[in-house]
């Protein structure tokens, strides 16, 4: 037998390849599946099953693909509805793979389709519980992405308290916990940045997993302080229902190679928002005017969904050279598929094409300090999380998160310098292109954020709640 759980950090995904006699199971399949096949390839196997543990909301899973390309059946449990065919499981219903057997346990409350799959080794022990967003390491699913008129978020609440202490915590300890994702991802709220753990350890551990919490309690603990979930979500969600063309289709048709006047034609002429990879320190340094930035070295795919509500939008890529069918790539593994083109040659074709340029000022945290004495009339604007700020911040600053610029707009000054930073530098950069793009003149990025001001020594800071509880920066 063979459990590999394969991690895709941008998204904080876990994928999982399972083996048994040359039978092979994949659990929440990301959209590009070659990598898959090739693995069963390898090991002389042939994929039987793609168990899903839900409808995914933060990204297109792969099943329809990798069921057409190897037969293999498409599972998902109780109260799923899909515009395709699949095998719809009864709780406790069990599969066989070679000589394991995997169980399905519906767990609802982060959905009411929630199914967990629970493995038995050959000698028939409760090896493995692969758990989906039910459970994560650390927290658990947030109950607010499925609520209908006549189920709120503390209903899916209450169902997920249940799912939890009659399914799942009467489980023993030694089972492993493979959850579907990690720290960063915005389907839970406080994941940790360990990907699997022993049961055991997370009923000591886990907030959610507490013997003595009653269900009150916890619905308010799960419910308290969930963030606005990004407006991608319910898009993915019916793409992963419904269907969705082949990957292979979207990556010939968006991997069109325009020269400077035609990409400059289609970004007059298309409406297209202009999306430049790069890395944020390279961007500042000249880019095509009113482009923004969302760098393929950080979580590249969910920002493109929190920032680019609409998965519809036509795109149009600068890149890295090399890095076009990658950037391609990511952005179809969250539905965005109408990328129309990009940037041949790059920026520095553009800029050889004698063409327009625009550029966003950076300095270091030492001239931030050296500034902030002598001038009056500016302001401070931290784009963390309201949680990264309440830990620590300048003494003056602006809260002003990433995840809600747009509806944040108005509280950008137009006639004050602003002086932009978030953790290291990654978030800053797309917040100031976007307020670029959209006429704020007035802004410089620091350099290496909040990390770079710490470091300097120079700033006057306060603090709401112990530094130590903050989460790894996603920066």
């Amino acid at each position: 037998m063979k459990i590999e759980q394969i991690y895709t950090g941008c998204l904080a995904q876990g994928t999982y390849y399972i083996e048994s006699e040359g039978e092979v199971a994949v659990i929440d399949p990301l959209r590009e599946v070659t990598p898959y096949i090739e693995r069963a390839t390898r090991d002389g196997a042939k994929i039987k099953y793609v168990f899903e543990t839900h409808f995914h909301a933060d990204f297109v899973s792969g099943h329809l693909d990798l069921s057409k390309k190897t037969g293999a059946s498409i599972v998902y449990g109780p109260n799923a509805k899909t515009g395709f065919e699949a095998y719809i499981a009864t709780d406790g219903e069990v599969f066989s793979l070679g000589k394991i057997k995997i169980k399905a346990l519906h767990t609802p409350g982060h959905t009411l389709e929630s199914t967990c799959y629970l493995l038995f080794d050959e000698t028939g022990k409760e090896k493995a519980l692969f758990s989906g967003d039910t459970l994560f390491i650390g927290d658990v699913g947030r109950p607010d992405l499925a609520q209908k008129s006549d189920l709120t978020m503390n209903d899916l609440a209450g169902f997920l308290y249940d799912s939890l202490r009659n399914k799942i915590m009467t489980l023993p300890n030694e089972v492993i916990v493979y959850p579907a994702h990690g720290a960063g991802s915005a389907c839970g709220k406080n994941m940790s940045k360990e990907t699997t753990d022993t049961l055991g350890n997370q009923k000591l551990f886990n907030y959610a997993l507490r013997a003595d919490m009653p269900k009150e309690e916890f619905i308010k603990e799960v419910t308290d302080g969930l963030a606005k979930p990004p407006q991608y979500f319910p898009q993915n969600v019916q793409m992963n229902k419904e269907g969705y063309e082949s990957m292979e289709v979207v990556m010939e048709r968006s991997a069109q190679a325009l020269p400077p006047a035609a990409f400059e034609a289609a970004a007059n002429e298309t409406g297209a928002v202009v999306l430049d990879t790069r890395d944020a320190q390279v961007f500042n340094k000249g880019f095509i005017p009113n482009s923004i930035n969302i760098g393929l070295g950080g979580q590249f795919a969910p920002w493109v969904g929190a920032l680019i509500p609409d998965v519809k939008q036509e795109l149009l890529l600068v890149t890295e050279k090399g890095n076009e069918q990658e950037s391609i790539l990511r952005l179809a593994r969250v539905g965005y598929d109408n990328v129309i083109g990009y940037l041949e040659g790059g920026f520095e074709a553009w800029q050889e094409s004698g063409n327009e340029i625009d550029e966003i000022s950076s300095i270091s945290a030492n001239e931030l300090a050296d500034r902030l004495e002598n001038e009056k009339d500016s302001v401070v604007i931290d784009v963390r999380k309201p949680s990264e700020f309440e830990a620590e911040h300048i003494d003056g600053a602006k809260n002003l998160p990433l995840d809600n610029i747009s509806d944040l707009m108005a509280e950008f000054p137009k006639k004050q310098t602003m002086y932009i930073h978030c953790a290291g530098g990654y978030r800053s950069m797309m917040a100031a292109s976007i307020l670029k793009s959209r006429g704020y003149d007035n802004l410089v990025d620091i350099d290496g954020g909040f990390s770079a001001i710490q470091k300097s020594g120079r700033f006057k800071t306060t603090d709401f709640v112990c530094p130590t509880t903050l989460k790894k920066s996603e920066d």
